[in-house]
C-alpha cells in the first residue's frame, strides 16, 4: 500500500486508564507516530471509548432489524450514532485499535463499539454458505496488553475474538502487537511490543534508531 492510497487513519482506544497509566494507549501512540511517518498528510480520526458509547437496546435492536426503507424518523434517530461509527469504519484506510485485556477479554466500551459497527445490510450479510463481510479489507494494527494473561493461550478470550470480529466484517489484514504478561515485567513486555512494532515498519524504525 503507498502513501497516496492511505488518506483516512481510524483510530479506537477503549482503555479506562489515562495515557500515563494505559500501556495500550502507549503502544498506540507509537503506531500512530509510525503511521504519520509513513503517510505524512492522512486525515485522523480518534474515538476514545472509555469517554462513552451506546450500549444495545431494545428500541436500538428493533430499529435495526426494520427494513431501512421502512424506518420511522424516530428509529433513524436511534441508530444515528452506530451509522456514523460505521462510516468512520468503512471511510478508514488504516485502523488502529488498543485495547486492554479485562479478566482475560476485551473492555465493555470496546464489545459496544462491536455492537455498533457489526450490523446486517451495512458490515456483513448472510448467504446460503454463512455469513460475508461486507467492508473492504484494509491493515488494522491491533495493539494489545495483558497483566497476567499470555496471548494465544487458552485463557486469551480477547485477541482471537477480536480477529474474528473483523474477520467477520471482511478485514482480514490484522497486524498485532503485543504486550503481554506485564505484571510479571512491564518494561520487558512493552520493548517486546516495540520489536513487533519494527516488523511492520522496518524503515520507521530504523529511521528512529539513528
Amino acid at each position: 500500500m503507498s502513501s497516496n492510497q492511505v488518506n483516512r487513519i481510524l483510530r479506537i482506544d477503549s482503555s479506562s486508564s489515562s495515557h500515563g497509566r494505559s500501556i495500550t494507549r502507549r503502544l498506540g501512540d507509537e503506531v500512530m507516530q509510525r503511521l504519520n511517518q509513513t503517510y505524512p498528510g492522512a486525515d485522523i480520526t480518534e474515538r476514545d471509548l472509555s469517554s462513552g458509547i451506546e450500549f444495545l437496546s431494545e428500541s436500538w435492536v428493533q430499529a435495526n432489524m426494520t427494513n431501512p426503507a421502512e424506518r420511522t424518523r424516530a428509529q433513524l434517530d436511534i441508530l444515528a450514532d452506530s451509522d456514523q461509527l460505521v462510516r468512520e469504519l468503512d471511510s478508514a484506510d488504516v485502523i488502529v485499535i488498543t485495547a486492554p485485556v479485562y479478566n482475560f477479554s476485551v473492555p465493555a466500551a470496546l464489545k459496544a463499539w462491536i455492537d455498533m459497527v457489526c450490523r446486517a445490510r451495512l458490515t456483513f450479510r448472510y448467504t446460503e454458505n454463512g455469513p460475508q463481510g461486507l467492508l473492504q479489507d484494509r491493515p488494522v494494527y491491533l495493539v494489545l496488553a495483558s497483566g497476567g494473561v499470555a496471548f494465544g493461550s487458552p485463557a486469551d478470550f480477547a485477541s482471537g475474538y477480536l480477529r474474528h470480529i473483523l474477520g467477520f466484517i471482511g478485514i482480514q489484514d490484522v497486524r498485532t502487537v503485543y504486550a503481554e504478561r506485564t505484571n510479571t515485567n512491564s518494561s520487558a513486555s512493552e520493548s517486546a511490543a516495540l520489536d513487533m512494532l519494527a516488523q511492520w515498519f522496518p524503515v520507521a524504525a530504523a529511521t528512529a534508531a539513528v
